[in-house]
């Protein structure tokens, strides 16, 4: 099955699919703002053929709950209404800084590694929900 993950943010949200096979996550895209992003979203699962969704949950670093986790879990609820699709969230403390790591050695602009940086990060997202699935 191919599961799309999505790295949601307030001012860009990064996507991320994985192949049939589930082992491995590219970078696939980033949506600037939130206007329309459910209905692009449904377009990538229909282009994309997409089976689940892996939702990234912005947890504290003791593993706690705060106001953006609950803003993502708000998305995800009208989401899932929305999809027709299993809904996943997944742990993506640390995501965004793998992220950057990867990015660091690319030789490309700021600007560039800015519009990269949230579907890397929902890769690392999949990746690692790929991954524990696994386990």
């Amino acid at each position: 099955m191919r599961f799309l993950a999505i790295d949601y943010g307030d001012k860009r949200t990064g996507f991320a699919i994985c192949d049939a096979d589930e082992t491995i996550a590219t970078p696939f895209t980033v949506v600037k703002g939130r206007a329309r992003l459910v209905e692009k979203i449904i377009g990538i699962i229909e282009s994309e053929d997409i089976g689940a969704v892996v939702l990234g949950l912005p947890l504290n670093a003791d593993g706690s709950e705060g106001p953006q986790a609950n803003r993502v879990r708000h998305f995800g609820a009208q989401l899932v209404e929305r999809i027709g699709r299993p809904l996943y969230f997944q742990d993506e403390r640390l995501s965004s800084f793998s992220a950057e790591q990867k990015l660091a050695d690319a030789r490309l602009t700021r600007k560039k590694k800015a519009r990269r940086l949230d579907a890397v990060a929902a890769a690392e997202i999949l990746q690692t929900f790929l991954e524990q699935k696994e386990a």
